[in-house]
């Protein structure tokens, strides 16, 4: 006999798949009844949803679409699906489904609806030349549909507190009540210390990511074309897919050139991180904005030492002088600067890597974070 219902509603499956597992083998081992509504999926993704012990719901939404009427009725039809299960709570996260997902719900009359937000996304990010119009345009109908959704959720969950700031505060949107994560979790085990015994030449500075220019990858390899004039035997590598229909993004041509100068390495999307991260002697974050990064997760996790950016959820994962450095946004010198000292402080990488290490096993161990997040759910 279980002891509730509880649906989560994400999109794309492989979100479910990769971020949400240990969640449901937690909520599953306590005996709830789960399901996943996931709005793009492959027969293979839903099979592997049916062998972690939840059930796949399927529902339309267009995450991308801004169409009001298009929206109505994902929502009435969601409303429906939600109904006909009848739980006890459903649980959403990412923007579209807090905000559809919890219209949905309140439909549905579900006694208990909680939503989280992971990060504000592109529209609050800031950029150099600020906003595009067509970013303002998104920002300012996010706005009102969280203006129209966010109260209607029990709780909101947040993974930093900049994000809480620079949407609750800056628009004056009022909650029920509000929780703070700080990072979705790992597994350590599937992440596991790996300490570097000795640092052999040359350095190595790793950045995992979208090759976009939110991500900081334009910034990183100006970094690293600073470095290379005077270390030009250090290595840079990137990890990570290009998206050559986003005008900011790092286009292949451009690629091609900077593989051809030897100023980074690029093996392209690869399923051995862990490898990666564990050949690297730093881990470099040059992004814009964050929930709480993943990647610099799991290379804190396995023990590197952190440069990344003082902004939004970037800042969680490090302790300026710790376990790395945070440096100012849009700044390649300084961040070439952080660069340089790993290089000539070479004992400082070690040192500071097992401080990541030993801040991951705090803060992020899916186990000890689920535990807060079921707790935050009401269950």
């Amino acid at each position: 006999m279980f002891k509730a219902r509880v649906i989560i509603i994400g999109t794309v499956a492989s979100s479910i798949l990769g971020f949400r597992a240990n969640l449901i083998s937690a909520l599953l081992e306590q005996k709830y009844k789960v399901y996943a509504f996931v709005s793009e999926y492959s027969q293979d993704e839903l099979d592997d949803i049916v062998a972690l012990g939840a059930i796949p719901i399927t529902y339309e939404l267009n995450r991308g679409g801004v169409n009001p009427l298009t929206d109505i009725k994902v929502t009435y039809k969601l409303s429906k699906k939600i109904k006909e299960i009848n739980p006890d709570l459903v649980f959403s996260y990412f923007s579209k489904p807090v905000i559809f997902g919890t219209l949905a719900a309140r439909f549905a009359k579900v006694p208990r609806i909680v939503g989280m937000l992971e990060g504000l996304g592109y529209a609050f990010t800031a950029q150099p030349e600020g906003l595009s119009k067509k970013a303002q345009l998104i920002k300012s109908i996010q706005v009102l549909l969280y203006k129209i959704a966010l109260p209607q959720l029990d709780k909101i969950i947040f993974l930093n507190p900049d994000d809480t700031k620079d949407l609750l505060e800056a628009y004056h949107i009022k909650v029920k009540k509000l929780d703070v994560l700080g990072g979705i979790g790992l597994d350590l085990d599937e992440y596991n210390y790996q300490p570097i015994e000795t640092i052999d030449s040359p350095i190595s500075f790793l950045f995992i990511g979208r090759m976009l220019k939110e991500k900081g990858i334009h910034d990183f390899i100006a970094a690293a074309k600073i470095v290379k004039k005077i270390y030009p035997e250090v290595q840079f590598t990137v990890l990570g897919a290009i998206d050559s229909s986003n005008p900011g993004a790092l286009q292949q041509s451009e690629l091609d050139r900077l593989i051809s100068l030897n100023i980074i390495n690029y093996p392209g999307q690869v399923d051995n991180v862990q490898k990666w991260i564990a050949d690297s002697h730093v881990f470099v974050l040059s992004s814009y904005r964050e929930g709480v990064p993943r990647s610099t997760q799991e290379a804190m996790a396995i023990g590197r030492a952190i440069i990344t950016t003082d902004v939004p959820g970037c800042r969680e994962t490090v302790i300026d002088g710790v376990n790395g450095f945070l440096v100012e946004k849009w700044n390649p010198q300084v961040l070439a600067e952080k660069m340089i000292y790993f290089i000539e402080h070479p004992e400082d990488i070690k040192k500071m890597g097992y401080e990541s290490y030993k801040i991951a096993q705090d803060k992020f161990d899916a186990d000890k974070v689920n535990k807060r997040l079921i707790n935050m759910l009401g269950l």
